[in-house]
């Protein structure tokens, strides 16, 4: 057991020169209470340890040496520097090679919620340097600094291995995602006119290419999201800033830039299949007005219609005012299509909007009790966290107060039911720390979803709708992966990758491929389930408020050793059933794979001679008004293995190997269909 080490209380305040103004000539620092007249010294460094990326241009430096394994507090969230806008950074290391431990930006929740506060666990003798910038402000405040006893805790169910990687340098490191359609995630940085991929090979390695952009593009200072706009089997991006949005995508081996200059106060950005054409649109949470959204494929040359909900003539209501800071695609009422929650910031409480087809999204939000007030978040959380088959929120707060709603549903009736709050008592009421960014996925692999937030912790599930914290040094929320291929997510933050130390917990991943379906799988549901029960998971692009992580979906199953069934939902309505799945195995999904050869009825087309030796032929089905433009053949590993334009001539098949084929032909509106064919 440590020693026990007393909370010391604050006895003194000192102001301090400009001595501070640099790491070399830091002020060293005791427990106790600071005012700092100005932020005017050097710029910090980077790494950058808090949120919201770089752009300060001054800094104020102190250095912390503790003489006990303190667990130590550093916080301006003081009722004096109420309405003040504060960043802090905490690093180990010397100048000049520091590394980040700590820091924190908005985790406050005096005034506006914009002060900071950061906790952390120090060791006798280790030096940290404490440096505050003028990301906000460079106006002056009080900080102050506590140490209490070391807080014991039992065994984290799941350790990290931190390790910078000085090549992931871009201006915007937020994005985690496979970008060359191997299903393996990649990371990816964004700069002014260039976009680079760290792409991951065997053993977690990675190789580095550079895509020059060209044009001026939005950057996504809000937040990012990917995905295959173009259905070509390469990933795109959504670049999200104050002033709109730029589309990165794929055109043969390069990128180009798509900025359609419509004015959006973008927060969240998503890749969704709002028509559920088979093609993905673009949406975008807007700040100061109702939210947009760009359908794919529309009448202009870029294949961008712009949409403003309750604004434009036909667009899908999303909501009628302002204040949206995060969306989450998901289904709550298991219906098969993809529902929509959208978190408030500023004051107006979160919505739920549910999908009833035809474009139709009917507000709920008063129905299912989430429109609770005074709330304020910039993010939430969606999954099932109690494995009953229906997704549940944890409205995880920016400001102030978290609130956890289980869901009711019950499908046996048309009813919509109300959802539980079943915050006290969860964990969820004695969590202090908040944050603009909160994501859940199962971080040890046990079967029940977890929450990485704000303070520097994960909250872990208990398998009883309750949760307990565990704290890591300088961890926060950034793009989720598995960045080494060993079934566990690990966490970016900047250029440091956090590596989670595998435990003996057993896992699933499922990569999709969609066909008829938007080529991600966004918006499909994945079930698994074995002695466990049921566990579910929606494909989103776009968790929490601005990074972009993995579109595979991870499942822990715990000490399980088989998994009876994997069940995909795709948007198309076309399910795909798995039994008898090994754990412990990226498990590869192509739409349409499970189902037999003739089982498919796309309505539009037929495909004969069905066996084929040398060549298919393309039969349209009687009084159809349809043009189709483009054919694709894919294997059951997702591969394209053909493509043609030329669909008033037999296509050849010859030098395929032996086996079953999809071939999926677009037409003129860019919808999609599908059908197999075997091979001889």
């Amino acid at each position: 057991m440590k020693k026990i080490t007393l909370i010391i209380a604050l006895l003194f305040i000192v102001q301090l020169s400009n001595a501070q103004d640099t790491c070399a000539t830091a002020v060293p620092i005791t427990v106790g209470s600071y005012v700092v007249s100005a932020v005017n010294g050097t710029q910090i460094p980077s790494p950058i340890c808090a949120d919201n990326g770089t752009g300060a241009t001054a800094g104020e430096w102190y250095v912390y040496t503790p003489t006990q394994n303190h667990t130590t507090t550093v916080t301006t969230d003081l009722a004096v520097n109420s309405g003040g806008d504060t960043r802090f950074h905490v690093y180990t290391g010397t100048c000049g090679s520091l590394a980040c431990f700590s820091g924190d930006d908005d985790g406050g929740i005096i005034g506006n919620g914009f002060l900071s506060v950061a906790t952390f666990n120090v060791t006798a003798g280790t030096t940290y340097f404490i440096a505050f910038d003028n990301k906000w402000s460079s106006t002056g405040f009080t900080f102050q600094l506590s140490e209490s006893a070391v807080v014991i805790l039992p065994t984290p169910p799941i350790t990290y291995i931190p390790q910078t990687i000085a090549t992931i340098n871009s201006g915007y490191n937020l994005c985690i995602v496979d970008m060359n359609g191997d299903h393996v995630d990649d990371i990816v940085g964004v700069s002014n006119n260039n976009l680079r991929v760290h792409y991951q090979g065997a053993g977690g390695t990675f190789t580095i290419t550079d895509y020059p952009i060209s044009g001026t593009s939005m950057m996504p200072g809000w937040s990012m999201a990917a995905g295959d706009y173009n259905k070509d089997g390469k990933t795109d991006l959504i670049l999200g800033s104050g002033s709109g949005l730029s589309l990165w995508k794929s055109v043969g081996t390069a990128y180009t830039n798509i900025t359609p200059g419509d004015y959006i106060f973008c927060q969240r950005t998503n890749f969704a299949d709002l028509n559920n054409d088979g093609n993905l649109d673009i949406f975008s949470c807007h700040d100061i007005a109702p939210n947009c959204y760009y359908l794919n494929g529309g009448g202009l040359a870029n294949g961008l219609t712009f949409y403003q909900s309750n604004t434009t003539a036909g667009a899908m209501n999303f909501g009628t005012i302002g204040g949206n800071y995060s969306t989450l695609f998901t289904d709550f009422d298991n219906d098969g299509d993809v529902d929509v929650f959208i978190s408030k910031c500023s004051g107006p409480p979160c919505e739920l909007h549910r999908n009833d087809g035809n474009g139709i999204y009917t507000d709920i939000s008063a129905i299912a009790q989430i429109n609770v007030t005074p709330i304020q978040t910039w993010s939430s959380a969606i999954g099932d966290f109690d494995n009953d088959g229906d997704m549940d929120i944890i409205i995880t707060a920016s400001s102030g107060l978290h609130k956890y709603f289980r869901n009711n549903l019950d499908t046996s009736n048309t009813t919509e039911e109300a959802f539980s709050n079943i915050t006290v008592g969860s964990g969820w009421d004695t969590n202090t720390s908040t944050n603009i960014d909160n994501v859940t996925y199962d971080f040890d692999n046990d079967g029940f979803l977890d929450i990485l937030g704000g303070g520097n912790k994960i909250m872990f599930n208990q398998h009883n709708s309750t949760f307990v914290p565990f704290s890591y040094s300088g961890i926060g929320v950034g793009a989720i992966g598995d960045l080494n291929d060993d079934g566990f997510l690990d966490i970016q933050n900047g250029s440091t990758i956090r590596y989670a130390v595998p435990n003996t917990n057993k896992w699933l991943k499922v990569a999709l491929q969609g066909i008829q379906s938007n080529s991600n799988g966004i918006g499909a549901r994945v079930e698994i389930y074995g002695s466990w029960g049921k566990q579910i998971r929606d494909v989103r692009s776009g968790e929490g408020f601005k990074y972009m992580s993995s579109l595979n979906a991870y499942f822990g199953i715990g000490q399980a050793t088989t998994i009876d069934q994997v069940i995909i939902r795709w948007p198309s309505g076309i399910v795909d059933t798995y039994n008898n799945v090994a754990p412990n195995q990226r498990l590869m999904v192509v739409e349409g794979a499970t189902l037999a050869v003739n089982s498919f009825n796309n309505g539009v087309f037929s495909v004969y001679p069905n066996p084929a030796k040398n060549a298919v032929n393309i039969q349209l089905k009687d009084n159809l008004n349809v043009t189709l433009k483009s054919a694709l053949i894919y294997d059951l590993t997702g591969k394209i293995v053909l493509q043609t334009n030329e669909l008033n001539q037999p296509i050849n098949v010859e030098k395929l190997a032996t086996g079953t084929y999809i071939i999926s032909l677009s037409d003129t509106e860019n919808k999609s269909y599908t059908q197999k064919f075997i091979k001889e």
